[in-house]
């Protein structure tokens, strides 16, 4: 016969114990905002250095790092690059064994350390001094060996880690992440990188989408609601319900929109009309809905409903019939 092990569950934690993880939680939190706060009041000349530095740069920008430091100089390679400034990463314990060939003179690196002495750090700048090319130090010790000998400081010092053994880099690596993402958007306003220019580095996505994309690639499709300008107003209330947009469209007999009843529009009519339900939607519904041609940009038209605080368009073929709707997203607030 199979022995069968029986597996307690879980054991919740008390009440008070659950208090004491929220404190704790929110005593790192306000410790890693407060470190990131006092960033600012560390700027100084070095970070305009810094800047006019990249902005020169006529190679690319080479962000180096290792452990903790090299998971955050992959992010902030990527910031750069797409952000308008060439820029890759590079492992520093593979550029000693040969990866360093991939430097040129015209470059400029980034060393990102938080002791200033990490040995893998410590042993490029000897080859980046005799390539002549500049250095920019993202430490955490000003009076550090990688901060001496380099061009420029970015102060990311903090003064301790949220850590319980205060030796997790925690609070150091936000530190850093926030200052070299200060730096990329610095550089990218000096370089007057337009939505345009955003745009060609981001073909894909959700940015790339609301950027540079159709209309027709984004609208919600059929099945859309929609009804006859005859139809009663209770008639329309399943239609609406089951749309799932808070509106309906309402359209003549050869699909054109000619009105369109958002839940909005039905709560004022509630409040003005005692028999409002048996009414003809006709006679509520907004006459002049906004539309725009399905092969138009998503830029455009997100721009058009932000002027015209309109949580919707419909959304027309080149025929004026109804083929989508364009919805309100979170992206528009990028723009």
């Amino acid at each position: 016969m199979t022995n069968l092990r029986i597996v307690q569950p879980n054991r919740r934690p008390e009440p008070d114990e659950r208090s004491g993880t929220l404190d704790v939680a929110r005593a790192a939190l306000v410790a890693q905002s407060n470190a990131i706060a006092n960033l600012a009041q560390r700027l100084d000349e070095n970070f305009q250095v810094a800047v006019e530095l990249i902005f020169n740069c006529e190679g690319r920008l080479v962000i180096c790092g290792i452990g903790k430091s090299g998971h955050i100089g992959k992010k902030l390679a990527a910031t750069f690059s797409c952000s308008g400034t060439k820029s890759y990463f590079l492992h520093a314990g593979e550029a000693a064994h040969g990866d360093l060939g991939s430097i040129g003179r015209r470059d400029v690196v980034i060393l990102i350390s938080n002791s200033g002495e990490t040995q893998e750090v410590v042993r490029l700048i000897p080859f980046l001094h005799e390539m002549c090319v500049p250095i920019i130090a993202l430490v955490g010790q000003r009076e550090s060996t990688v901060g001496h000998n380099s061009d420029c400081i970015l102060d990311a010092s903090v003064e301790k880690e949220v850590c319980p053994l205060e030796l997790t880099p925690t609070t150091s690596t936000l530190a850093a992440l926030a200052m070299g993402d200060t730096l990329a958007m610095a550089v990218m306003q000096r370089r007057s990188i337009s939505k345009s220019d955003f745009r060609r580095n981001h073909p894909g996505g959700s940015l790339g989408r609301n950027l540079g994309g159709r209309v027709r690639d984004v609208m919600r499709r059929h099945p859309l609601p929609t009804c006859p300008a005859n139809c009663s107003v209770r008639d329309t209330l399943e239609r609406m319900s089951g749309g799932h947009l808070g509106l309906i469209v309402v359209t003549d007999g050869n699909s054109v929109p000619v009105g369109l009843l958002t839940d909005g529009d039905l709560r004022r009519a509630l409040q003005r009309y005692e028999n409002v339900l048996s009414m003809p939607v006709r006679s509520i519904m907004n006459k002049e809905p906004v539309t725009v041609q399905e092969n138009g940009y998503v830029r455009e038209a997100r721009e058009r409903m932000h002027k015209l605080r309109l949580q919707a368009l419909l959304v027309v073929d080149s025929e004026g019939k109804l083929t989508g709707v364009l919805e309100y997203t979170a992206e528009q607030e990028f723009e």
